[in-house]
């Protein structure tokens, strides 16, 4: 077997695979496992008084997590889905007969942590008061070959966690085995949805889907990611918001329906942004945003209790309270309170210099509703931290809103702000189809001045309209921000199991041409590379002497059975 590129610790674990092969043992067996008990449930029902009949009789499968190897007795600790729990092995009981072998052999040699295993056996509490399983029979049932970070734990504190972001992000299999208070953060995350979608259901709302590659990338200002159809020839998107074909369907007749959609914006990434990101948008027939505010703050309320018991939630250094319902503010007056400036008569000119006023940046791509927006995001959306609809925003802003009833160069739309951020977004839908073209028409000069987020024009969304759509009121939020916020997570990655991240850094191969042209014998020149010397440097400065002991070594340790170099050979390759 080649073990150049492999640590000693992987080459160790693959030398016990095959040892554990030569015994006539099947290291990844194929039959299913009967496991009949978890850990948590073997320490919740354990009595010393009356030990209950289904702990007599234990079978469980799951991960070596330590060991400690004494004489005919040891101990190592199980990790499965639910907890962990400690094993006692003892010679005589997982070896009765003569043969000793998967006690002296497999389990104190062969073993590493990180292995699965599934063992038979029952529950007892030892001398020092653990509740324990005393095995009577065990099975590998897969051989881990790459070694695990170890994390101590004592008395219930953990010491040496893995906190490599890098790492932890990158291989999520590995943090959710030795950090099992992450898996807490996505067993969360599924409650929210769960809770979510059985209060939509209650309503009679239908859950659908839309389609993810689109003709035109509608329903959001976003830059989309672009493919192409071999087929049909023709270029595709994926989809910045599902919110036009859910719209299409309000059109056709149903009265409530929602989506739980995976949206792509080819943007920037940071701690609260991932290009490939989870949102539920709604849209109910015959409601308006008034009636959306007070449905999403009960939603929202409905999973605060429904996680932790309480509308209190902590995040970060801040408590924020659920409890509904929460306050209102109109986007002017937000703004007029946090910069002083009162922008309800202000054109694009006025604005931007109100911009240049307040040291914000601006360039000529954007319009009067960037303007706005950029006042708003950089002024005031810090400052409401409590959950806080922004409601009545500008026209300009808001392409696909119904114009405010009441005051002219207003929408009927909202944001709900907590701890600083956008959670959700929501109008009174915009249903006049003449109204809507002028709107997309308005969007398309701005992408011809150079914003690249402006809206398409969907054509057929407009014949949609043109049927007649009924007044009614959608919503999105975005649930790795909720999930976040009810989870206390302070990044995007730590609540998406895969997050987006940069390619991953791969060592430059090691071409062992550099070795042989020296006369060097090929194994030889893969034992000095993986003995550390890659470079024609670090050979040329190695020590005669001791790169001759280290390279005898490495034949000996790992039972090479090459032929040792002599000390003279190993002083010409260093002189060549």
């Amino acid at each position: 077997m080649d073990y150049i590129g492999l640590s000693e610790q992987e080459i160790i674990r693959r030398e016990a695979l095959t040892e554990i092969k030569k015994l006539g043992i099947d290291p990844y067996p194929a039959a299913e496992y009967p496991v009949s008990i978890y850990t948590k449930e073997i320490l919740e029902k354990f009595d010393d008084a009356n030990l209950p009949e289904e702990l007599k009789t234990v079978c469980l499968a799951g991960r070596i997590m330590s060991r400690r190897i004494m004489g005919n007795a040891s101990f190592a600790e199980l990790q499965d889905s639910k907890g962990r729990i400690q094993l006692y092995f003892k010679r005589d009981d997982i070896c009765p007969d003569e043969d000793k072998t998967m006690y002296n052999v497999v389990f104190k040699k062969l073993l590493d942590i990180g292995d699965i295993i599934g063992v038979k056996g029952f529950a007892f509490r030892t001398q020092m008061g653990e509740i324990s399983v005393h095995v009577t029979e065990y099975v590998i049932l897969s051989k881990s070959l790459h070694p695990l970070p170890i994390v101590k734990e004592k008395d219930g504190q953990v010491f040496d966690a893995v906190t490599d972001m890098e790492m932890r992000y990158r291989q999520r299999y590995v943090d959710l085995i030795v950090n099992p208070q992450v898996k807490d953060t996505f067993i969360k995350r599924t409650k929210i949805i769960n809770t979510m979608r059985q209060f939509f259901n209650e309503q009679g709302y239908l859950e659908v889907e839309t389609p993810i590659l689109q003709s035109i990338p509608g329903g959001a200002a976003a830059r989309p990611f672009i493919t192409h159809h071999n087929a049909l020839n023709i270029p595709l998107y994926l989809r910045i918001a599902n919110e036009l074909y859910l719209k299409r369907l309000i059109v056709g007749g149903f009265e409530g329906v929602y989506e739980f959609a995976k949206d792509f914006r080819n943007e920037g990434m940071d701690r609260t942004h991932n290009p490939e990101f989870t949102v539920l948008e709604i849209y109910v027939a015959y409601k308006d945003y008034k009636w959306m505010m007070n449905f999403t703050e009960e939603m929202i309320e409905r999973v605060a209790l429904a996680l932790h018991g309480t509308t209190k939630v902590q995040l970060g250094d801040r408590e924020i309270d659920f409890k509904r319902p929460f306050k209102r503010v109109t986007m002017y007056d937000a703004i007029k309170e946090h910069t002083g400036y009162d922008i309800s008569d202000k054109n694009e000119t006025e604005l931007r210099e109100i911009c240049n006023a307040l040291g914000l940046e601006t360039d000529a791509a954007m319009g009067k509703g960037k303007l706005i927006d950029t006042i708003f995001g950089e002024k005031c959306e810090h400052h409401y931290v409590q959950p806080t609809f922004i409601i009545d925003y500008p026209v300009e802003m808001s392409p696909l809103t119904k114009k405010h009833r009441s005051v002219q160069g207003l929408t009927e739309r909202f944001e709900l702000m907590v701890n600083g951020k956008e959670l959700a977004n929501a109008y009174s839908e915009l249903n006049d189809p003449i109204d809507q073209r002028e709107r997309f028409e308005e969007q398309m000069k701005l992408s011809e001045k150079g914003d690249d987020e402006a809206m398409f024009i969907d054509q057929d969304f407009l014949r949609a309209l043109e049927y007649a759509m009924p007044p009614n009121s959608g919503m999105g939020i975005g649930i790795d921000r909720l999930t976040m916020f009810m989870t206390n997570s302070p990044s995007i990655q730590d609540v998406l199991f895969f997050p987006q991240m940069r390619p991953e850094k791969k060592a430059d191969a090691v071409d062992e041409k550099i070795f042989t042209d020296l006369g060097i014998d090929e194994e030889w020149a893969k034992v000095l590379q993986k003995a550390g010397f890659t470079t024609l440097k670090q050979l040329k400065e190695a020590n005669p002497g001791k790169l001759h002991q280290i390279l005898c070594g490495w034949n000996k340790k790992h039972k090479l059975g090459l032929q040792n170099p002599t000390p003279e050979q190993v002083t010409a390759w260093t002189k060549a």
